[in-house]
């Protein structure tokens, strides 16, 4: 192999032990490669702590300085990485998103790559150096730093290794591949060799939180395979690519961080303040599921992780409605095909019934079963992967 790209996640560089292990890791790979472009995560939950920590200043803090707190995560981890791997004799160079030439647009905490300008990058690698660049962050047109959302350093890392033509892309974390349920919640739980590039969207537009849903959009775009593994074993792994879809079902997904909001108004709706209100969402960067209206009320989903810029939004362009939050867990069962599958659903259905979980809404689609529900237990999840996904996957 001649170029390679590497991303290891934040429980993979958590503290410094682990950070040996990446760098061993990584010059054991360098026997193989001739060039390496690693990309890393902040460190552990750092993430989580700074978000908390500018929370407790401001229950909704700027954007654009939320984006210059998170960014400095990334950053610690690339330079520890470099100072390790130097003193290993093994020469690299840490990069910043906006030094490795990534630009981005002008959204703040959820920006998108524009272009990657690679000088920087490849001048590095004909010095012999491995090069680490800061995940989850770039640069807008102005010169300000922004980040790419929660899980955006898997699309850095993608999206390098389109813009060098790498080799390969790996995408590493405390798991040995990508799994048919969380295992963590389905004990029964199958790793997967191989998925498809529109299965795996399905999966992270269901809220696994397994790959960042942009990246397999680059990877499918280049036909760039993608292959996550385990940092910490050589066994295992599951390759993203351009395959030949079943209708077999390959992952469940439940998902809590979900929630309703619905906005009440006893004088009634027009479809005129729906715009209105949908085009604020939209302002301010709020993406939501579905938005719909009735006689009385409109109705929209949206992330829990949103929940204080959509609560402020309201109380201070909206004040006359009466808000309503709704928890909700939506179940996505996926598998290119299966929507021809009346099977799947009906099985599904029988299993839901069985276990008197109220079911609120099913909606269908080419590769997947989404079924909104009050609550499911983990003994149902099991009985659900049991009766749905073949045992020899």
């Amino acid at each position: 192999m001649n170029t390679i790209v590497l991303k290891f996640g934040g429980s993979s560089v958590a503290d410094n032990i682990k950070l040996n292990v990446v760098a061993e890791k990584i010059i054991s790979l360098k026997k193989e490669a001739k060039n390496i472009v690693v990309v890393v995560s902040a460190q552990g939950k750092t993430t989580d702590r700074l978000i908390k920590e500018a929370q407790e200043l401001s229950a909704v803090p700027d954007e654009r300085e939320m984006d210059m707190l998170l960014s400095t995560g990334e950053q610690m981890t690339s330079s520890k990485l470099s100072i390790l791997l130097n003193r290993k004799g093994c020469p690299a160079i840490s990069l910043t998103g906006w030094q490795a030439g990534i630009e981005t647009n002008l959204v703040y905490g959820s920006a998108k790559i524009k272009e990657i300008y690679t000088n920087r990058i490849e001048k590095e690698l004909e010095k012999g150096k491995i090069v680490i660049v800061a995940g989850f962050q770039g640069i807008n047109e102005r010169n300000d730093i922004t980040t790419l959302g929660r899980g955006g350093s898997d699309t850095t890392a993608v999206a390098i290794q389109a813009a060098i033509n790498a080799d390969k892309c790996y995408i590493f974390s405390d798991v040995d591949g990508i799994y048919s349920a969380d295992p963590n919640m389905v004990t029964i739980a199958k790793r997967l060799d191989e998925i498809s590039f529109d299965e795996m969207q399905e999966i992270a537009d269901a809220g696994a939180k397994v790959l960042h849903n942009r990246c397999i959009q680059i990877g499918k775009k280049f036909g760039n395979d993608i292959i996550a593994k385990s940092t910490f074993s050589d066994k295992g792994g599951t390759r993203v690519c351009k395959g030949i879809e079943t209708r077999d079902v390959k992952s469940i997904v439940k998902n809590d961080g979900l929630i309703t909001v619905i906005m009440n108004n006893k004088k009634g709706v027009t479809a005129e303040q729906g715009y209105v209100i949908y085009k604020n969402l939209l302002k301010e960067n709020i993406i939501v599921e579905w938005f719909e209206r009735d006689s009385d009320s409109f109705k929209f989903r949206i992330k829990k992780a949103e929940l204080n810029k959509v609560q402020a939004l309201l109380d201070r362009k909206f004040s006359e409605y009466e808000i309503v939050l709704e928890d909700f867990i939506k179940l996505t069962i996926v598998g290119y095909g299966i929507i021809q599958d009346n099977v799947i659903l009906n099985k599904t259905m029988d299993i839901l019934k069985e276990y008197n979980v109220e079911v609120i809404k099913v909606s269908l689609s080419q590769a997947k079963i989404e079924i909104v529900v009050n609550d499911i237990s983990s003994e149902t999840m099991e009985l659900l992967h049991k009766k749905l996904i073949r045992k020899e996957r």
